[in-house]
């Protein structure tokens, strides 16, 4: 069964207005306090305390690896208790309180550290909890909001990702480089932030049944749902996957700029928001550009085909480019694809969930495919530069973006769901 309308789950009661209020302030909260530290602050903080700068790309190789990681552990688990909260507060809306403000108070404590070890240990810890408030607003875009506005939805949350991080660079810029005061700036937006989503969403208590006792395998299928009995998930799933893992390039622009064109560490936070004031415009516009045309044609598998090509065009750019100019012409360009991308991709994996009853624990398998590649992609990175440096780094997620490019075909179009040409199962790739 896929999710539908939210008249189908207890407790939605929020108006649409409303409820895409929450959610974007909620996804705002969430990306300027995880995106912010990944594109400088954490760059910046490992510098500082490794030995040179190869020791600086291991140290956040490891940082971001374990972190996402710990996402990918959490995550599922997250949305599964969130499924399961009797609270009257609200399933949802007690773990993006909770989320938000003991996010918060750990990154206060990031900007304290003074040691490696230190940034490893709160950066997993910032990730897990956080994790709770990222799985339970998705779970109020499938609980919430009907099925024919998921498109505009999932355009608007797709505008706030690259959005939230440029603000973020905006703010701590504007404070000394380096300074705890940083950290703190971030930590007080993503607070108010997960309070503003509270106090907008409208939640009853979850209605009585029957609870499956959490044994080991029941924890286990925490993190599984068979691809070959729900193949329209699967093959959703990886185009997620892939896709993410090329445009995951992002993260590294701040060590790009050091480390390929000797930028200083006091001039790169200024070039790193350059990139994003280039970036961000362009992200929004083909955002919301792209989730209302969806709508409106009732077509997905066209834009994220799309947004894979310019990923592509992306990564080889980044891969061969000459100067800094070439750099931040790439950065309009991802903008672009990343938008696209961002607006589409949600609305059609909520659009082939199998069961709309669990689907809090559903898309955190779906958070899966976003935060594996956060993994992967980081502890991958030395062996690919180590091999062939950026070229050989970038032109490795762009074979990956061509790779989720093919698998959007065996997703299904909307309508087609029920067993449409073209859609197989995954033994059949």
């Amino acid at each position: 069964m896929s999710v539908d309308a939210p008249s189908s789950r207890p407790g939605a009661t929020t108006r649409f207005g409303k409820v895409a209020a929450a959610l974007l302030a909620s996804q705002f909260g969430v990306y300027i306090a995880v995106i912010t530290p990944l594109q400088l602050l954490l760059t910046l903080r490992l510098t500082g305390l490794a030995e040179d700068h190869a020791a600086a790309t291991d140290a956040f190789g490891v940082v971001t690896g374990l972190g996402a990681v710990v996402v990918l552990v959490f995550t599922p688990i997250a949305g599964r208790i969130s499924d399961r909260t009797p609270f009257a507060l609200g399933r949802r809306r007690t773990w993006i309180l909770f989320g938000s403000l003991s996010g918060a108070v750990t990154l206060v404590a990031l900007g304290e550290t003074t040691a490696v070890w230190q940034v490893v240990l709160l950066w997993c810890l910032v990730k897990a909890l956080f994790s709770f408030q990222q799985s339970a607003t998705a779970a109020v875009l499938a609980d919430q909001v009907p099925a024919r506005r998921r498109g505009l939805a999932s355009g608007l949350l797709g505008l706030v990702i690259p959005f939230a991080p440029m603000l973020g660079l905006v703010i701590v810029n504007a404070l000394p480089a380096g300074s705890a005061s940083q950290w703190q700036a971030i930590a007080v937006i993503a607070a108010a932030a997960g309070i503003a989503a509270v106090l907008l969403i409208r939640e009853g208590r979850p209605a009585p049944g029957g609870r499956e006792r959490d044994g080991l395998g029941v924890v286990l299928r925490t993190f599984w749902l068979n691809p070959r009995r729900h193949p329209a998930f699967g093959w959703a799933w990886l185009v997620r996957f892939l896709i993410t893992a090329t445009y995951a390039a992002g993260s590294y622009v701040s060590l790009y700029l050091i480390q390929r064109f000797g930028v200083g560490q006091a001039e790169v936070g200024g070039l790193v928001l350059l990139w994003s004031v280039i970036h961000v415009p362009a992200a929004v516009v083909a955002s919301l550009g792209a989730g209302y045309l969806s709508d409106a044609l009732r077509r997905q598998k066209p834009f994220v085909a799309v947004s894979a090509f310019i990923g592509v065009v992306s990564m080889l750019l980044l891969a061969f480019a000459p100067s800094t100019t070439v750099v931040f012409v790439t950065a309009g360009v991802m903008g672009i694809g990343m938008g696209t991308f961002l607006a589409v991709d949600m609305a059609m994996c909520v659009r082939v969930l199998p069961d709309g009853a669990n689907a809090g624990k559903d898309l955190g398998i779906v958070n899966i495919a976003n935060t594996l590649p956060q993994s992967l992609v980081p502890l991958a990175a030395p062996l690919l530069l180590g091999l062939g440096g950026y070229t050989a780094f970038f032109g490795f997620l762009a074979l990956l973006g061509i790779a989720g490019a093919l698998a959007v075909r065996r997703v299904p179009e909307i309508g087609q769901e029920g067993g449409a040409p073209g859609v197989a199962p995954l033994r059949r790739a």
